[in-house]
């Protein structure tokens, strides 16, 4: 126990050196409790884990051991291959006009999604939808919520994929589902009013998540009802209500919640971008939008 405690206390990169432990054969409460009864430093670095959404840190130990992050993550898979899942929007984005809404620079006058600008812009594009990639490194996230305790990086990989349009679009489910969460996400720059709806891969839950969204949300749908597929689950949010974002909607997959409720990530850290890739699978698993359209 002694080895592998000295490779956690004090680290700057916790999410590192839980899997270097792991590997050794530590699980997270032996790991905490070491550290509770250490020195300074170790206490120190007890706090810091536990400061830190537990159900990631097991996802990242779990990678550790060799093992998939999040346990159902093949069986959501699977199952999500096998459906032929009703569009978000209508028309579907697979097949309307779209175009690439890059962040890197590479639509050189695109203002901020968070720029008020971008509205009149977007109108200008003559598209139907924008698209934001699932995966995509964007170092806008910069701000404290998007960093934690575990070690000094922030996260700025993409979770979900994004799909732009006019506030008040209607969105529709995808899959025949239950309403888990229905909350207002108020911190500037979340998510707004957000939507989470549990489902079922024959046995195995999995869950979706819609952000961004319109205040009709709490009069279309409640926890515990059931959502059927192609039905009206809510409308695009304005700035006022979305999280101070142009209209649109950050949609992705979580094949475990962690211990999330109501909320959940939308970035991941790029040093464990495998674990977020298992914890949450590319949402073109339910969208089916050639890869083409996210790159222009």
């Amino acid at each position: 126990m002694q080895d592998w405690l000295a490779d956690v206390s004090g680290q700057r990169d916790l999410y590192a050196a839980l899997q270097v432990v792991a590997a050794k054969g530590a699980e997270l409460p032996q790991v905490l409790s070491a550290l509770q009864a250490g020195d300074a430093q170790a206490q120190d670095t007890a706090r810091r884990l536990l400061s830190v959404d537990q159900g990631l840190l097991r996802a990242v130990m779990r990678a550790g051991r060799g093992l998939p992050a999040i346990a159902g993550e093949a069986a959501v898979r699977r199952y999500l291959t096998g459906l032929t899942p009703e569009p978000l929007f209508r028309p579907d984005p697979a097949t309307a006009q779209t175009m690439a809404l890059l962040t890197a620079g590479q639509v050189p006058d695109m203002p901020a999604f968070s720029d008020r600008r971008f509205d009149a812009w977007f109108a200008g594009q003559a598209v139907d939808y924008g698209l934001g990639a699932y995966g995509e490194k964007r170092t806008v996230y910069q701000t404290d919520q998007f960093a934690d305790a575990a070690s000094p990086e922030r996260r700025v990989m993409h979770t979900g994929i994004d799909v732009f349009a006019a506030a008040g679009t209607p969105v529709y489910a995808p899959l025949a589902g239950r309403v888990l969460s229905v909350v207002y996400n108020a911190d500037p720059l979340d998510y707004g009013h957000t939507l989470i709806l549990q489902h079922d891969a024959e046995g195995v839950p999995f869950y979706t998540l819609y952000g961004h969204l319109g205040g009709s949300l709490p009069k279309l749908l409640s926890v515990g009802d059931t959502v059927l597929p192609g039905q009206v689950i809510a409308h695009l949010g304005d700035w006022h209500e979305n999280g101070g974002w142009a209209p649109h909607i950050h949609f992705q997959i979580m094949t475990d919640m962690l211990e999330q409720n109501g909320n959940f990530f939308g970035v991941g850290h790029e040093s464990i971008w495998a674990v977020w890739q298992s914890i949450c699978i590319d949402p073109n698993l339910i969208l089916r939008i050639s890869a083409e359209k996210f790159t222009n």
